[in-house]
Parts: C-alpha cells; sequence; structure tokens
C-alpha cells in the first residue's frame, strides 16, 4: 500500500511503504543500504569515532565520500554528530538509538555473509566460467 495518511481513532497515522517512491522510509532505506553507509554504521556499532579513525576503519572510502555518507545517515537521524571543543577541535560520530537498532541488523546480515564467503566466491567463479563461455546455438 503506498505511504498515506489513514484515520486511526482520534489521531491520524503515517502507513510507510518502503516499496513507495516518496515514502521516507524509502529514502532512509536508500542512504542506509548504500555501501559506505552500512560500513560506517557497522563501524560505529564499535563505539564512537572520530572522522579519519573511522576513514581507517572502513577501508577504501574517499574522504568526499565519507563525508556525504554521515551527513546523509545524521539527516536520517541515524548517528550524531559531536563537535568537541577541545584544542585541536575534534568531531566524533556515534549512533542514535535509531542508528543502533539499524547497525544491529546489518550485523546480522554482514555475519551471514561472511560465514557464506566460500559459497559466494564459488558461485562466482562459476558464473564467470558460463561468462567466458560461447554461447550455446540450438
Amino acid at each position: 500500500m503506498p505511504s498515506e495518511e489513514t484515520e486511526v481513532g482520534p489521531s491520524r497515522e503515517l502507513v510507510s511503504d518502503v516499496f513507495a517512491r516518496d515514502c521516507p522510509s524509502r529514502a532512509a532505506f536508500e542512504d542506509v543500504t548504500a555501501k559506505w553507509a552500512s560500513l560506517a554504521l557497522l563501524a560505529l556499532r564499535e563505539g564512537n569515532y572520530r572522522f579519519n579513525a573511522l576513514r581507517r576503519r572502513v577501508e577504501g572510502v574517499s574522504e568526499k565520500m565519507l563525508s556525504q555518507t554521515l551527513q546523509a545517515l545524521e539527516r536520517d537521524g541515524m548517528l550524531t554528530r559531536d563537535v568537541v571543543t577541545a584544542i585541536p577541535p575534534r568531531v566524533e560520530y556515534a549512533l542514535t538509538p535509531l542508528g543502533a537498532q539499524v547497525a544491529e541488523r546489518l550485523r546480522g546480515l554482514a555475519d551471514l555473509l561472511e560465514a557464506s564467503a566460500g559459497e559466494v566466491a564459488r558461485a562466482r567463479a562459476s558464473y564467470a566460467g558460463r561468462q567466458s563461455q560461447p554461447p550455446v546455438r540450438t
């Protein structure tokens, strides 16, 4: 069912549907499931991080991409950005309660994929072998 307001008792309730184009849950889903966002959330599940430490933890992410990713996750309420007034000043990122719940579910997915790495590697090798063969003509 598309995202819409429906009458429920004396108050109105928003019905969310991740498949609906304009639903806020879909936008958050897209942000959270982006490669760098998922990895950042998993890292932040381990504890608070400063920007450069988080960048080192999430190997391969550029400074620009991590910055954009963190802004999107902050906008969606998944993390907080705390500016610590010290010399030198620093910024620390931490999960919100919602971000922690999302990260917990992502951890389950990551655990499943890590445990299945051999199976995935075999499937990829099989697929690559099929792609390198000439097509069968009938």
